[in-house]
C-alpha cells in the first residue's frame, strides 16, 4: 500500500488551456499519456496518489468532467487537492464535490485522509510572488506593497484552513502527519514560513508541494530536510510526469 504525489496535470479535454506556450514545451507534449502509462506501471489498485492542484483548466465543472474522469480512471486512491486554477473547485464546494464523486475521488480541504497510521492533510496555500524590483546585480530591493499585503491576507486564510485540517486529524488520535500543498511553502525571499512553522509545530514528517514549473523555478523553495521536515516538489514537469513515490 504505497503512497505517490504528483501536480500541475493542467488537463484541457474540453476546455483551451490558458497557457498555451506551455504545450510547446517537449516535456508537455502528450503528457497525459506519459502520466497514464507511469501510473499503469507503478500504482496499484491498494496505493494512494495525491494530485497537488492545477488538475484542469475548465472554467467549471462542466468544463472539467473529462479532466476528473481522466483522472478517475488512474488506478489507486486519489486524493484531490486544489490548485490557483482550479476554477471548478470553489473554496465553499468541497462537501459537494465528495459527494459527486464518492468511491472515486476524494478532495482535500479542511479535512483529511488516512493512510495507514497518518493522517494526509493539506490545503492550496499561497505565497507571495511578486513583481520583486531588483537591482543591477539582481538583488530584490523592493516589491509590490499592495499585492504583498493582498497575499498576507491570502496566508492567512490557507493557514487557517490547514489547521483545521491537522486538528481534524489529531482529534480522531492521529499524531503522525503528511502535509500537501498546491504552492510552495516557501518564496525565494523567505528562509520560513507560516506552512513551514505549522508543520513542525505538528511534526509532519514531509511536506509535498508542486506549482513551480520549468528549470528556472524547480529550486525557488525549500528542498530537503529543514528543522526535522522532509520537503519534496511533486510538479509533474519536474517528475517528467512519473509520480513520486513517497512511502512504500
Amino acid at each position: 500500500m504505497s503512497l505517490f504525489a504528483i501536480g500541475d496535470l493542467h488537463l484541457h479535454f474540453q476546455s483551451e488551456p490558458k497557457a498555451k506556450n506551455q504545450l510547446t514545451d517537449r516535456l508537455w507534449r502528450e503528457h497525459e499519456k506519459k502520466l497514464k502509462k507511469h501510473c499503469a506501471k507503478m500504482i496499484r489498485p491498494e496505493d494512494t496518489l495525491v494530485l497537488l492542484g492545477d488538475h484542469s483548466w475548465g472554467k467549471n465543472l462542466t468544463e472539467s468532467a473529462q479532466d476528473l474522469e481522466y483522472i478517475a480512471d488512474l488506478p489507486g486512491r486519489k486524493i484531490l487537492l486544489r490548485g490557483n486554477h482550479d476554477a471548478f473547485w470553489p473554496a465553499n464546494q468541497t462537501a459537494r464535490l465528495n459527494e459527486r464523486y464518492a468511491g472515486r475521488l476524494a478532495f482535500l480541504q479542511g479535512n483529511y485522509y488516512p493512510y495507514r497510521d497518518y493522517a494526509l492533510v493539506g490545503t492550496k496555500g499561497f505565497c507571495y510572488e511578486g513583481p520583486y524590483y531588483l537591482n543591477a546585480y539582481r538583488q530584490v530591493i523592493g516589491w509590490d506593497e499592495e499585492k504583498a499585503e493582498h497575499a498576507k491576507r491570502i496566508v492567512a486564510r490557507e493557514l487557517d484552513r490547514l489547521r483545521e485540517s491537522f486538528e481534524a486529524a489529531k482529534a480522531d488520535g492521529y499524531q503522525k502527519f503528511i502535509m500537501f500543498l498546491h504552492f510552495p511553502p516557501t518564496n525565494l525571499l523567505e528562509r520560513d514560513s507560516g506552512f513551514t512553522r505549522m508543520a513542525e509545530e505538528y511534526g509532519a514528517e514531509r511536506v509535498i508541494y508542486a506549482h513551480l514549473h520549468g528549470q528556472s523555478k524547480f529550486r525557488l523553495s525549500v528542498l530537503g530536510e529543514m528543522n526535522g521536515v522532509g520537503y519534496s516538489l511533486a510538479a509533474g514537469d519536474y517528475l517528467r510526469w512519473k509520480p513520486l513515490k513517497i512511502m512504500d
